[in-house]
């Protein structure tokens, strides 16, 4: 187990299914510094630079762990440590950037005990023909996140204009954000066959329960309001607005010479 150590209670939980799913803890900061808010990105900035080397070095890791997960059927250990800690790094920065909290991420694969936001991935077998399929078998999962987390940050200067006047991100958008960047993380635990279990969950966990005494924070398991899985469902429509436009626009460009040619 890497990072996290919780433990479902019994029931309808997702420590039971067939496939344990990545889990998120975020404990949600009561109120946020406005100026740590109005920094925010410039501040991560080093951050940025770090995860630029992360990623190509978790890029080629990936590779290696890919022919050896066709060969044992699982990942070697020292590789799922490694892509584990850098999906960990990779969530506490993120979560900064999109506001959910106000610590400032450490510099570290391995985040202090304290540290608001924790991920849990499980070694788990890997089923050799899933893996040798993947990059085909992720292709819906990449849309679906890639339309959540385009629209979360196309209106991304009103969810930061909100958090800073009021000093807080209000619940139902602190839900909905979560969800978008859970969905994210259990995406790219995936595609880093951290994990066999196919990505879900982008409108919670209804149903769910978790004892309190293993329970980290309020998102796990993470139950959406009504007003949050309508904010999910506009980053969604967002989404697939912001890329539909250049599409369209690039077509209606392309067909303008033609219409001049034929037109009167």
């Amino acid at each position: 187990m890497a990072e996290a150590d919780g433990r479902w209670s019994p029931g309808r939980t997702e420590a039971d299914a067939d496939e344990f799913r990545p889990l998120l803890d975020i404990v949600e900061p009561p109120r946020q510094r406005r100026l740590t808010v109005l920094l925010r990105l410039l501040l991560l900035i080093p951050h940025f630079i770090v995860l630029f080397f992360l990623h190509i070095a978790a890029f080629f890791t990936v590779i290696v762990g890919w022919f050896a997960a066709l060969v044992l059927g699982r990942l070697p250990d020292p590789v799922f440590r490694f892509l584990a800690g850098v999906l960990g790094y990779d969530m506490r920065v993120s979560a900064s950037d999109m506001l959910l909290i106000d610590r400032y991420p450490p510099f570290a694969l391995t985040p202090p005990a304290d540290f608001p936001v924790r991920i849990e991935v499980r070694p788990t077998a890997l089923n050799r023909l899933a893996v040798l399929f993947r990059v085909f078998l992720m292709i819906p999962a990449a849309i679906v996140q890639s339309l959540a987390v385009y629209g979360w940050w196309a209106l991304a200067f009103v969810w930061w204009l909100i958090t800073l006047v009021l000093g807080r991100m209000p619940r139902p958008l602190f839900e909905a954000t979560t969800a978008t960047l859970r969905y994210r993380m259990r995406f790219t635990a995936y595609v880093m066959m951290l994990t066999p279990a196919y990505p879900k969950g982008l409108f919670g966990d209804d149903g769910l329960a978790v004892a309190p005494e293993t329970s980290r924070s309020a998102t796990r398991p993470l139950v959406l309001s009504s007003a949050a899985k309508w904010l999910v469902v506009l980053f969604l429509v967002l989404g697939l607005a912001g890329h539909i436009t250049p599409s369209v626009t690039v077509s209606t460009t392309d067909d303008a010479p033609a219409t001049r040619l034929v037109g009167p």
